[in-house]
């Protein structure tokens, strides 16, 4: 059952699955959140673990950074291991002037500036989105938590160091609350298959206000997302 990218046997991945981009993040999760947490995957580092949480049988897994990244891994997770909910935990960094670090994001969408869904040979531009269903249930939890949080639509993009540093602001003046790198596909890869993706973000920079979090922060501190999503 194994893939030249993972070496999990059927049945070792749960049908739920957190997917954060650093797999250092993943075994943070398995190691504070799940019970009886078991390793299935460590092949090129990228670790993924499946254990409990509150009785629910979950996993959680890196996929690296970047469309090529998760698409292999999104892909292989739903169709090869049947994979039913995705939910991606990352981090973004803010185009909107209200968003503050550590401000939560559920994406309802993603544009994007990939051409990730050429493949589908479409005869036009693909809207990727986000599983109601799982959206639904986030904005309710967060809304129990009484956490700060924000529905929109974000930007996948190819780029990290853009050429040009002021091309985000195109993006703000469409609406876009945020950037970051993978959704675009792991929402494709989820439509094509007929199953349920959300993506829930955390920021930890803001282009408008120049502001950033540290590494560390990053990896061990974006806990309120993890918790929503493993409460969905």
């Amino acid at each position: 059952m194994s893939t030249p990218h993972n070496k999990a046997k059927k049945g070792d991945i749960a049908e739920k699955i957190l997917l954060p981009g650093d797999p250092l993040r993943a075994k943070f999760i398995a190691d504070n959140f799940l019970e009886d947490a078991v390793q299935f995957n460590a092949v090129r580092n990228m670790f993924g673990y499946t254990g409990y949480y509150k009785g629910e049988k979950v996993s959680v897994m890196g996929t690296g950074m970047g469309i090529p990244s998760i698409g292999i891994y999104s892909y292989e997770l739903i169709n090869k291991y049947g994979v039913k909910k995705l939910i991606r935990v990352g981090s973004c960094g803010a185009y909107a002037e209200e968003l503050d670090l550590f401000d939560i994001v559920i994406a309802q969408a993603a544009s994007t500036d990939s051409n990730y869904a050429y493949q589908y040979d479409l005869p036009g531009i693909y809207s990727a989105t986000s599983s109601w269903k799982l959206l639904s249930k986030a904005a309710s939890i967060c809304e129990k938590k009484g956490q700060r949080y924000y529905v929109g639509n974000i930007l996948t993009s190819d780029i990290f160091y853009d050429n040009n540093p002021e091309i985000w602001k195109k993006w703000a003046a469409m609406g876009i609350l945020a950037v970051e790198m993978e959704s675009y596909a792991l929402f494709c890869n989820a439509a094509k298959a007929g199953v349920d993706a959300l993506t829930i973000l955390t920021v930890s920079d803001s282009l408008v206000h120049h502001k950033e979090t540290t590494t560390e922060q990053r990896e061990k501190s974006f806990t309120k997302m993890m918790e929503i999503a493993l409460e969905i």
